[in-house]
């Protein structure tokens, strides 16, 4: 794991800190030598997907470049180039849901 995106996981409160800890491993999971880094203060992978922990909540954002009108409606957000799903419990992850947008963004680039 990069030092900072252990720093930036381990400073967040539970539950978030639990739900970046498995958004993360989703992740690496699903594509194993993704580039991780830290950028604009939070975890990136290649520009594709980034973890943002919030006070209640705890963003996975996706790169929607050249994903069709129907795929960016998956998201949420109006970002011309990211969009996100919102997490707000450990119980709110749908493993199977979100390797299968990982997937969708991963094979548009």
């Amino acid at each position: 794991m990069d030092e900072g995106v252990k720093k930036y996981i381990d400073k967040q409160k539970s539950p978030q800190r639990e739900i970046a800890l498995k958004l993360r491993e989703l992740i690496v999971k699903t594509y194993p030598n993704i580039d991780e880094t830290m950028k604009n203060g939070a975890p990136w992978y290649e520009d594709k997907y980034y973890i943002g922990a919030f006070k209640k909540k705890v963003h996975l954002g996706f790169s929607i470049i050249g994903l069709s009108k129907d795929e960016q409606n998956l998201f949420e957000g109006t970002g011309k180039m990211m969009r996100h799903i919102k997490i707000f419990s450990l119980e709110d992850i749908d493993e199977s849901k979100i390797t299968k947008l990982l997937k969708l963004v991963g094979e548009k680039k």
